[in-house]
């Protein structure tokens, strides 16, 4: 279905072998385990995983078994729910072999840096074959991630940092979108549609990835005559439909020259929305996102949303497991670094393939 994708698809795409090899895996993993989407690799491997890394030289496979354990957000997040989906796809082939997947993640985004570096040094002390962890704040997480790769455990970085940030810290490979080039579809988006003044609502600041993308908005406006600003929010607003919806009604009405907003987040979009309509600015002012969900996706068919940016959350969970487990068992990698998933922007010209894909639990 590759002629349905829209136009924009920012850097190298993944060849159709690698692409291949991986879609082999996922047939091989339904086949083995049944239908997709069962329950979650934490529970039933934390103690496996820890119990066969001890005595085992860091790195290596314990017994001949490989043991993965994937940093990332919280489970309750909406896109990390579909990121761990994917893992979870992953992970059978994983356990089918006889090794474990462990996912860990945070209790909120409050403290996100410290939190990430602290849940990576606890997988370091269980002496797994691999971490794949996402580098979003590189300040705070890069010391950890480098004790890993000193170990000799094999490190992917996933989701957030890029390319630059994984051979920073001497990860194999990085899995995921460009932030940048994501924002700066979805700045050119917007100035193509008319806007000329873009508010970016970041609830995370201080992310790379977040910032990332702010930036891609305001250079893709620029390039285009528009401009743009970010409104940085406290990370606690993560998540807090009423207080995001407040700031971003406060801005509107303070600077009625703004005609888009653009989130970082699906949440965050649904409070955007609601404030856009408090502010009584339905008519003026468009609405963008980073990410899917269903209410995107109605909105966009409903012609009330531009767009929103699709980072493929569940190619990264699924090919980050993959990977590894087939670097560490076969000495197999896709040469392509970055592997890119997105960034894919969704509009009413393509909504209705978005829609069966987040029916399908998958999108």
């Amino acid at each position: 279905m590759e002629r349905n994708q829209p136009r924009r698809l920012f850097g190298r795409r993944p060849s159709r072998r690698a692409l291949g090899a991986v879609s082999v895996l996922a047939a091989a993993a339904t086949a083995l385990t049944g239908c997709a989407g069962g329950k979650a690799t934490g529970s039933d491997t934390d103690k496996a995983t820890a119990s066969a890394g001890v005595g085992t030289t860091s790195g290596a496979k314990s017994g001949g078994k490989i043991s993965i354990y994937v940093i990332g957000g919280k489970s309750d997040d909406p896109f990390w729910s579909t990121v761990k989906r994917g893992v979870d796809d992953a992970a059978k082939l994983v356990k089918s072999q006889g090794g474990s997947v462990t996912y860990l993640g945070p209790q909120n985004y409050d403290n996100l840096g410290p939190d990430a570096a602290k849940l990576t040094l606890t997988a370091i002390s269980q002496n797994p074959s691999a971490i794949l962890v996402p580098d979003w704040v590189p300040a705070n997480q890069n010391s950890a991630i480098k004790q890993a790769v000193a170990k000799g455990i094999t490190v992917l970085t996933y989701n957030a940092g890029g390319v630059e940030a994984a051979k920073e810290v001497g990860a194999l490979k990085y899995v995921g979108s460009d932030d940048y080039e994501a924002g700066k579809a979805g700045g050119v988006k917007f100035a193509e549609d008319g806007a000329k003044k873009i508010l970016c609502v970041n609830t995370v600041p201080g992310s790379a990835n977040q910032e990332a993308r702010c930036k891609g908005i305001k250079d893709g406006a620029t390039s285009n005559g528009s401009t743009s600003k970010q409104l940085p929010l406290p990370s606690s607003n993560f998540g807090n439909p009423s207080a995001v919806s407040q700031a971003i009604k406060a801005a509107l009405l303070q600077d009625s020259s703004i005609d888009a907003v653009v989130t970082i987040g699906v949440g965050d979009a649904d409070s955007a929305a609601a404030a856009i309509k408090q502010a009584n600015a339905v008519s003026k002012v468009k609405l963008g996102t980073f990410d899917l969900s269903q209410s995107q996706l109605d909105r966009i068919k409903a012609g009330t949303q531009v767009f929103a940016i699709d980072q493929q959350p569940y190619l990264q969970g699924f090919y980050v497991v993959s990977i590894a487990n087939q670097y560490l068992n076969y000495g197999v990698l896709p040469p392509q670094n970055p592997f890119l998933t997105g960034p894919l922007l969704v509009t009413k010209d393509n909504v209705s393939e978005a829609i069966n894909g987040t029916k399908a639990g998958v999108r």
